[in-house]
C-alpha cells in the first residue's frame, strides 16, 4: 500500500514525498482512510509507529477540502497534547505537512510568554496544538474561541489522564460545539480510556495495532542488578566502556536527574538534564543538543518519555524504575522507534523490584537479567523477587578488562542501529 492509495490529495502528496517517504505505517493505513471519511476514531498504537501523521494528514485534507473561513481566521481543528514537547513536534508535523496548502496554525503551550501567543491567534488560525492549562488561560482571557472547532483531537490522552488533566479536559469539552469530529490516540487501552472514549465518541473506528500495554517488538529489554550506590559508577562504565553516542537516562525525580547529570559530567561524559522544573527554553536547547550529538546523554524525567521524537535513538536506560508500571512502556518507546532497533537497560537496586514484578506483570513477559561482574549487588532481594524462569547471564571479569578498539566499536555501532525505514514516522 502506498500513500496515494489512501485517498489523500496531491497537495499533501507533494509534502509526504518531500520527507523522502513512500509507505505508510499500519496506524497510518487504518486511520488516513477512516478519518477522510469522518469518523470518529478511537486507535491504540505504540509510540513511534506514525500515529501523528496519521492524523494530522487527514486532518489538514479535511480542512483544505472546505475552506469555510472567511475574513477572520477561528481555529476549526483542536490537538490537545500532555506535554509541552509534544505539542512543539505535533505543531511542526502540521506545519511540515500542509506547506502547501493555505491553513494557519499555532501552537500555545506553558511555560513561556503568553503575548506571542495571542498576537498569533488575533492574526487568526484554522488549527490550535495546545497543552490544556495554557489553553484554559487563553479560553479564561478570551483570546481565543473554540466555538468554531470541527475536529478535536486528543493526542496521548491516556498521559493526560496519569497527569492528572481530566478536568481540564472536561472544562475544554464544555465549551466545544456537540457536532464534531472526535479523535483519541493513546499508547495503552485503560478502562480509563475506554470510560472517556464511551463519553466522547459516536460509534467510533477502532484501530489497535499492537497488544494492548506491550513494549516495541524491536526493543531488546535487559535488567542489570547493582547495588543502589553503584548505579552511577555501573552506568558510567556502560557507557565508556561500550561507546554508547546516544543515551537517554530516565530518573523518578528531578532533583535526581540534576544529580546524575552533574556526576556522569564529573566523570567525562558531556550530559544534561531535562525535567518540568526547566524553562522552555532550557528543554528546547537540551533537546538539540542531544539530537545534534553535542550531548552524549540525556537525563530525563517522565515528562520526557512522552513526545520526544530522536531519530534512531539506540539506548534507553531506566536508571530508577518508575511508579506506574505503564511509564516503563512509554519510556522505551523512545527507542525501537519506526522499525529501528533499540536496547532498554534497567539497572534494579533490591528495593525496585515490587516494581520490577508490576512492570513484568503488564507485559505478561520476565524481563531477562545480566549480573555484570563486578557490580554484583550485595543486598538480597526481595521476597519472590527471583522466578525461576528468569533468565539470568554473568559478564566475566576479563570482558571487562577488555580494552575498547576500534572493531570492537564499529560491531557495537553497528549492532546498536536498524536499517533505515521509509515508513512514515511520528513528526
Amino acid at each position: 500500500m502506498t500513500f496515494q492509495t489512501l485517498g489523500l490529495t496531491t497537495d499533501l502528496l507533494r509534502a509526504v514525498a518531500d520527507q523522502g517517504y513512500s509507505e505508510p505505517t499500519p496506524i497510518q493505513q487504518q486511520a488516513i482512510p477512516a478519518i477522510l471519511q469522518g469518523q470518529d476514531l478511537l486507535a491504540s498504537a505504540q509510540t513511534g509507529t506514525g500515529k501523528t501523521a496519521g492524523f494530522t494528514l487527514p486532518l489538514l485534507q479535511r480542512l483544505s477540502a472546505d475552506p469555510t473561513n472567511k475574513g477572520h481566521r477561528t481555529p476549526r481543528a483542536l490537538i490537545l497534547t500532555p506535554t509541552r514537547e509534544l505539542a512543539l513536534q505535533v505543531g511542526d508535523s502540521v506545519k511540515i505537512y500542509g506547506k502547501h496548502l493555505p491553513l494557519r496554525s499555532a501552537v500555545v503551550y506553558g511555560g513561556v510568554g503568553i503575548v506571542p501567543q495571542i498576537q498569533a491567534l488575533r492574526r487568526g488560525v484554522d488549527i490550535v496544538v495546545a497543552t490544556p492549562g495554557r489553553l484554559l488561560d487563553h479560553l479564561g482571557q478570551k483570546t481565543l474561541s473554540l466555538a468554531q472547532v470541527e475536529i478535536l483531537v486528543l493526542d496521548e490522552c491516556d498521559r493526560m489522564l496519569d497527569m492528572g488533566f481530566i478536568h481540564d479536559i472536561r472544562k475544554i469539552l464544555a465549551v466545544l460545539p456537540a457536532s464534531r469530529q472526535t479523535l483519541m490516540f493513546s499508547a495503552t487501552f485503560s478502562k480509563a480510556i475506554q470510560q472517556l472514549a464511551n463519553t466522547l465518541l459516536k460509534s467510533p473506528t477502532l484501530i489497535e495495532v499492537a497488544p494492548r500495554n506491550t513494549a516495541a517488538e524491536q526493543v531488546t529489554q535487559i535488567i542489570h542488578p547493582v547495588d543502589r550506590d553503584r548505579k552511577r559508577e555501573l552506568l558510567a562504565y556502560m557507557i565508556s566502556f561500550h561507546n554508547w553516542r546516544q543515551v537517554l537516562v530516565f530518573t523518578r525525580t528531578k532533583h535526581g536527574a540534576n544529580r546524575l547529570a552533574e556526576q556522569l559530567t564529573q566523570d567525562g561524559l558531556k550530559t544534561t538534564a531535562i525535567h518540568g522544573n526547566k524553562t522552555q527554553a532550557a528543554r528546547t536547547r537540551a533537546l538539540n543538543d542531544f539530537k545534534q550529538g553535542k550531548v552524549r546523554v540525556l537525563v530525563a524525567t517522565d515528562v520526557a518519555s512522552r513526545g520526544l521524537d530522536i531519530d534512531q535513538l539506540p539506548y534507553v536506560v531506566n536508571f530508577d524504575l518508575p511508579d506506574v508500571p505503564e511509564d516503563y512502556v512509554h519510556r522505551i518507546g523512545r527507542t525501537g522507534r519506526a522499525g529501528n532497533e533499540g536496547r532498554a537497560v534497567s539497572l534494579v537496586c533490591h528495593d525496585e523490584y515490587s516494581r520490577l514484578r508490576s512492570i513484568e506483570q503488564l507485559l505478561k513477559r520476565t524481563i531477562d537479567e545480566d549480573v555484570i561482574s563486578g557490580y554484583e549487588p550485595t543486598a538480597p532481594a526481595q521476597p519472590g523477587a527471583d522466578s525461576s524462569n528468569r533468565k539470568r547471564s554473568h559478564q566475566h571479569r576479563s570482558d571487562r578488562a577488555k580494552p575498547q578498539t576500534e572493531s570492537n566499536r564499529s560491531r557495537s555501532k553497528n549492532n546498536s542501529t536498524g536499517g533505515r525505514s521509509k515508513r512514515l514516522r511520528t513528526a
